[in-house]
């Protein structure tokens, strides 16, 4: 059996893989760098002091904890070139896939002379429906992991790049490579999820923020916490979880409101969801993705381009 690296995206699904008696080494990557300020070379200073002052500040989460939860296991890959292969372990969204694209990169700095391959959610034949990896049964996780994709150095090399540019000061360069053909299924999906998280040009919401609306404005929604639950398991390929949609669901209060045991739209978000009014100036803020503040540019969602301000 072949001495294996296996990088998870998260605890939950390292629990479920291990049960699967693969064998090799595990590091398990606990972060979630599609959110806030990023700079191309991880575990630099200058990307540590950027991390964990967002995390903090959003999430309050420590320097100290950063420290043995994230850091100490991107250390480990320092011996990535001991083992005879990598299995990548990811899922199909945008969350999950810009951590890949990093991973990948610094797999990349570190001169990876092994092969890699990837396992990500996807339905296989024999198989009932589509789920995520962390909620299939471990025959379905076993039948992904023995039709495991082989990146090859293309792939390998076009990941690198979208990391990047990703940190880079044009998104638009990014959508355009968009249509490149890889071996990563849902990487051009994901792309393009990013892209439309910059505000629309003509409502200042992104496509994520008018989603959640559109489930207040079509659905009987009694509670904030059911809102989330909604909010959560409708999102499509951005893969957020429990606390990065709770702040985008507090940044959007103004647009919704508890009444008579549900969750209506205001005034205000009727105008956002039609698209009779532009909030851009009300919601901007200092958030990043990657290299760019979030409200430095527009999304056109005729052209489908990113638009500097």
């Amino acid at each position: 059996m072949a001495n294996q690296l296996h990088i998870t995206n998260g605890d939950g699904l390292t629990d479920t893989i291990k049960q699967l008696n693969l064998g090799g080494e595990t590091v398990v990557w606990r972060e979630m760098l599609c959110e806030g300020p990023t700079v191309y070379e991880l575990g630099s200073e200058e990307f540590i002091e950027l991390r964990t002052n967002f995390l903090t500040s959003h999430y309050n989460i420590t320097k100290d904890y950063y420290q043995t939860q994230f850091l100490e296991e991107l250390y480990k890959l320092s011996k990535v070139n001991e083992f005879d292969e990598v299995v990548l372990w990811f899922e199909f969204d945008l969350f999950s896939h810009i951590n890949m694209l990093a991973m990948i990169s610094h797999l990349e700095n570190l001169k990876l002379n092994v092969p890699v391959y990837l396992v990500c959610s996807k339905k296989l034949k024999g198989e009932a429906e589509f789920n995520p990896l962390s909620q299939l049964s471990l025959k379905d996780l076993n039948n992904h992991y023995v039709k495991r994709i082989h990146l090859n150095e293309d792939d390998l090399e076009m990941a690198a790049l979208m990391w990047q540019l990703y940190n880079g000061e044009n998104p638009q360069k990014l959508k355009l490579l968009i249509k490149k053909k890889t071996n990563f299924e849902y990487l051009s999906s994901c792309i393009r999820a990013h892209i439309e998280r910059f505000p629309n040009s003509t409502t200042g919401i992104n496509t994520l923020e008018k989603n959640i609306l559109k489930l207040i404005d079509r659905n009987n929604i009694s509670s904030k916490n059911q809102l989330l639950g909604y909010a959560l398991e409708y999102q499509g390929y951005f893969g957020y979880g429990d606390s990065q949609m709770q702040r985008i669901l507090d940044k959007l209060e103004r647009f919704y409101k508890e009444e008579n045991n549900q969750i209506q739209l205001t005034a205000e978000g009727t105008e956002a969801l039609n698209g009779s009014r532009n909030f851009y100036q009300v919601l901007k803020n200092d958030e990043f993705f990657g290299g760019v503040k979030m409200y430095d540019f527009l999304y056109d969602s005729v052209s489908h381009n990113i638009l500097k301000l």
